[in-house]
């Protein structure tokens, strides 16, 4: 581990820990969902007290970067996000340096700068109100959430399309997406949107989704050998929920997944679990059929940073159109 140990004159120890800590998250050398070494472990390492690295630890947990789990460990949580953010936000700094300074070179000065800067903001914010996007997910509790966790510009129109609505009437509802500028939808739908979509010009873009954290700590709470049950609609979907969690160290556990829609079934699946996991769309017949009141999980998954990203880049090349 690449820490940097040589603190400056007067900062606290463990301070400088937690800023070698953010180091190592920016970087990438330590992801969300990793298991972080125990406190004894990191301090024997570094040759510093226990007591350092339990404040550096109980500092970035109050910053919501580190989460501890009874049992488990203490992990990253996806706040390296925020971080990151920073970071991006020093590069926009740089970028708008070089921008004046090109802009001074032309012959104009920082007034003329911030006028132009201006104008266009405004042209690009007139632009971005008349655009319409499609989002097309398989359930509406998933999609509102979908919709929220997005966070584009709030000027962009942003339609939710239930894929039973496009399944069951495709003629209205291509109709419909021709009015729009870009469709997204998530990976796990992409290419059957591609499929259903029967006419060009329009990009359909897939989201690639992580976890929602409060989910991963609330599995990885559960005590060892507990049979937990995974509820959902496709064995696809279950596979990528076991390989959710054991990416995130969660391997402590007898997983087993259903597709069943036959409530004897699911029932008789429930009754054998510790504890289920549910797919948002299965939640209201799992909780029926859950007649002992076990503890039961929804998993949600969120659209990762980068997708989103690329989202808001297709939509900024949309406008010069």
């Amino acid at each position: 581990m690449p820490f940097d140990m040589n603190r400056k004159k007067g900062v606290p120890m463990y301070l400088h820990l937690t800023h070698e800590i953010k180091k190592l998250i920016q970087n990438g050398s330590w992801e969300a969902g990793k298991k972080v070494p125990t406190e004894r472990e990191l301090a024997d390492k570094l040759s510093i007290s226990r007591n350092t690295v339990s404040s550096a630890y109980k500092e970035l947990e109050a910053e919501g970067i580190l989460v501890s789990t009874q049992g488990r460990g203490t992990f990253v949580t996806d706040r390296d996000a925020v971080i990151r953010r920073e970071s991006r936000k020093d590069r926009l700094l740089k970028i708008i340096d070089i921008a004046i300074e090109e802009a001074a070179e032309l012959g104009f000065n920082i007034d003329e700068f911030l006028v132009i800067a201006n104008q266009r903001v405004t042209y690009k914010k007139e632009m971005l109100s008349r655009l319409r996007v499609a989002f097309i997910e398989c359930n509406k509790e998933q999609l509102d959430h979908f919709l929220k966790d997005l966070h584009l510009d709030p000027s962009v129109s942003i339609i939710p399309v239930l894929l039973d609505d496009f399944r069951n009437n495709p003629g209205e509802v291509n109709q419909f997406l021709t009015t729009t500028d870009l469709i997204l939808t998530t990976f796990f739908h992409l290419q059957e949107v591609k499929e259903m979509v029967k006419f060009k010009g329009v990009e359909i873009i897939g989201i690639a989704l992580d976890p929602q954290l409060e989910t991963i700590v609330k599995i990885a709470r559960l005590p060892q050998g507990t049979r937990l049950g995974i509820v959902c609609l496709s064995e696809t979907f279950g596979a990528k929920v076991i390989g959710s969690l054991k990416k995130a160290g969660i391997d402590h556990l007898e997983m087993v997944v259903t597709t069943t829609r036959v409530p004897g079934e699911l029932k008789e699946f429930i009754d054998r679990a510790n504890a289920i996991v549910v797919s948002p769309n299965r939640h209201k017949e799992v909780t029926q059929c859950n007649t002992d009141n076990k503890q039961q999980i929804e998993f949600r998954y969120l659209p990762d940073v980068g997708s989103i990203n690329a989202v808001k880049t297709a939509l900024l090349e949309l406008k010069h159109k």
